[in-house]
């Protein structure tokens, strides 16, 4: 049998890779997605390196982005994630991916998809489709593609790139409905205190010390604790509960916090697809610097930034995040910078 083909390109976003697709090329029933994007990435994987596909063995390197015309009146385009397992035949559409969402505008335009200044700012409204939240997207253009060169450095990744600012709108309930989907901004989950915040992505958080950990550990001492893995693994399938979102495999994410050390006002160290994150995924750095801004979580007691920018420390350094709540107590806006590059263009065989 001879090897099907799609146009696609693959990107980095922030932190992460990932296949990029036009809505238009793939089957119009969402049903026929899931074996193109597993065949295409490798996954399965027994041995947890995705080498006879695109995927990378990381929740990180394995993401795949579905990139359209708008279906929301407030959007210019549609944007759906997929979280691709690394071991495991499953493909996961509970969550979006704060750092391939750096990818959507740039492609958007590239792609003739968005009209856009062929020099200046572009700024391109996405509608996420997995939260129903809008995402407003500004970078530079040059010749009308996403400007080559600039000066953002971020933690993880090497060199410098065109800064893409990020700003999630009114991120709060993205899949619960509600900023405090229980109510409450700490309760018990498995005899420890947690705090479970849902805004860009739901997420569980829990304290360093209550796990015996300091929060400054690698994600590969992390990774060699199965005890510790098994025990977040529970944490989270008790948030999914509480929250009333269970059966997804990538939300809510499960999250241990620590003081920061100086470096940073608050620390972090995400377990995302059952992993421990080689930095912070974007959707849960701004559900975390939301929860620092909401009194009596436990991100919020931890924080040592009162008010403006918070700066997050996870293992691939410090990324900053600018978090609001309004008059209510309802989230605002969530923004970050990130960096994102085109690496190739053309077919993927599967």
């Amino acid at each position: 049998m001879s090897l099907r083909r799609l146009p696609a390109s693959y990107w980095r976003g922030g932190t992460s890779r990932g296949l990029v697709f036009h809505a238009r090329d793939l089957p119009a029933e969402r049903a026929g997605w899931d074996a193109i994007f597993l065949a295409a990435m490798g996954v399965p994987d027994s041995n947890g390196r995705n080498l006879d596909g695109m995927g990378g063995g990381l929740s990180s390197l394995n993401k795949v982005c579905v990139i359209g015309p708008s279906s929301h009146p407030q959007a210019d385009v549609d944007y759906t994630f997929a979280q691709c397992a690394v071991k495991e035949a499953r493909v996961d559409y509970g969550g979006n991916c704060g750092n391939m969402s750096a990818v959507v505008g740039p492609f958007a335009v590239e792609e003739g998809l968005v009209a856009a200044p062929a020099d200046g700012e572009a700024v391109v409204r996405i509608h996420n489709t997995n939260t129903g939240k809008i995402i407003a997207a500004r970078f530079p253009v040059e010749g009308g593609r996403l400007a080559s060169a600039g000066d953002l450095a971020i933690n993880g990744v090497d060199g410098r790139a065109a800064p893409i600012r990020l700003e999630f709108l009114s991120p709060g309930g993205a899949k619960t409905g509600a900023l405090l989907p229980t109510g409450k901004p700490v309760q018990s989950l498995e005899g420890l205190a947690a705090s479970l915040v849902d805004a860009a992505n739901p997420t569980v958080f829990v304290t360093a010390e209550s796990m015996g950990k300091t929060g400054s550990e690698s994600p590969q001492a992390l990774e060699a604790d199965a005890q510790f893995l098994a025990r977040m693994a529970a944490i989270r399938e008790a948030g999914a509960q509480a929250m009333g979102i269970p059966g997804s495999a990538s939300v809510p994410l499960v999250a241990m916090v620590a003081p920061g050390d100086g470096s940073c006002d608050i620390a972090v160290r995400i377990i995302s697809m059952g992993q421990p994150h080689r930095a912070t995924p974007i959707t849960g750095a701004i559900c975390l610097a939301i929860a620092c801004r909401i009194p009596g979580t436990l991100p919020h007691g931890l924080c040592a930034a009162a008010e403006g920018p918070i700066r997050i420390g996870h293992p691939s350094g410090v990324t900053m995040v600018d978090a609001e709540l309004d008059a209510q107590g309802q989230a605002r806006h969530g923004a970050v910078y990130r960096t994102a590059r085109r690496l190739f263009e053309g077919f993927v065989l599967f």
